[in-house]
């Protein structure tokens, strides 16, 4: 897969008049924070962003983090924490818009496109903590999923079906068995509304000696933006390996308001309930408030106070959660 994933990458160089970047964006971001969960953490990442003059895009993105503690799910939103530079996506993409269709091709090495998956959507809000949903060892998926492969997207621009096939490259602990993954997308938008249905088949990331079978979830996922107001949300049912089921979700909201100056308020609700043989089934519900501070125009503060029902990578019931973030994007 990453031959061939290799090899369309490089037909699209081919086809290209010319590989000269026109335009290169390289930003800095740099992360420290504290929890009451008894977490220190640091993260620095660093991505570059080029589009040639024939409309071929990359984008490169590293990181390296740390935390004091490995048990508790703090800060785990974005980035995992190895204490080493890892490579996080590393793709090559291109868009074509024959009359009003549309078809894109992304090959190489990104995040698994299942329901809302991008890192600005889960790194560089308020909440310092992935959804319950997503974030490693919660028997669903992972925000540090990532794909070696070739995603294809047809449609037009409001209405969209992407699939993905390549093989894991996942970073932190949730490191999936080696083999072909499948993820389907489909996507609309209305207005202010987009709504999307995903499906995933892959391999489980749980040891051999108890996880047999594939891993396979379906999910619902929708966004609304206005004057100010986002509300958006997950569902997702499946297994993680053969015997067990998981379901769960979240639902949030963010509102950045006249005469809230810099502040972007959020709220959110989630919950997730892994089902096997007790005592090792699952049942979590955790309530989020967060805030966004816009100090300088570099410098950002977060402030989360999560509350923990039932099960949690969680020290405490309730933990607050304090992060300051630098970014810096050198000319």
């Amino acid at each position: 897969m990453r031959r061939l994933a290799s090899l369309v990458l490089g037909a699209l160089l081919a086809s290209s008049p010319s590989a000269r970047a026109q335009s290169l964006i390289i930003d800095v971001t740099q992360h420290g924070g504290y929890s009451t969960d008894e977490v220190a953490a640091l993260a620095v990442q660093a991505r570059a962003l080029a589009e040639t003059s024939s409309h071929m895009r990359f984008n490169v993105e590293t990181a390296w983090a740390s935390r004091s503690e490995t048990t508790s799910d703090a800060f785990g939103a974005a980035y995992p924490y190895g204490n080493r530079v890892q490579l996080i996506e590393a793709y090559g993409e291109r868009m074509f818009l024959p009359g009003a269709a549309l078809f894109g091709i992304r090959v190489g090495r990104y995040r698994t496109p299942f329901g809302i998956s991008s890192g600005s959507d889960h790194g560089y809000g308020g909440f310092l903590r992935a959804p319950l949903i997503r974030y490693d060892g919660y028997y669903a998926l992972s925000n540090n999923f990532l794909e070696h492969g070739v995603d294809v997207i047809v449609g037009r621009p409001r209405l969209s079906f992407e699939v993905s096939a390549g093989a894991p490259a996942d970073v932190g602990t949730a490191v999936r068995r080696h083999g072909l993954d499948l993820v389907m997308r489909g996507q609309a938008a209305f207005g202010s509304t987009t709504l999307g249905a995903s499906y995933i088949a892959t391999d489980p990331y749980q040891p051999e000696t108890y996880a047999h079978g594939r891993a396979v979830f379906a999910g619902l996922d929708g966004r609304w933006m206005h004057a100010g107001i986002q509300v958006r949300g997950e569902w997702l049912a499946g297994r993680p390996f053969d015997g067990t089921t998981t379901t769960g979700g979240y639902l949030d909201v963010a509102f950045h308001r006249p005469g809230m100056g810099p502040v972007t308020a959020m709220l959110r609700a989630e919950r997730l309930d892994y089902e096997t043989e007790p005592p090792h089934a699952m049942h979590a519900i955790r309530y989020s408030a967060a805030g966004r501070i816009r100090l300088l125009n570099q410098v950002s503060a977060q402030v989360a106070l999560v509350h923990n029902v039932g099960y949690g990578y969680s020290t405490r019931a309730t933990a607050l959660d304090l992060g300051l973030t630098y970014s810096v994007r050198p000319h």
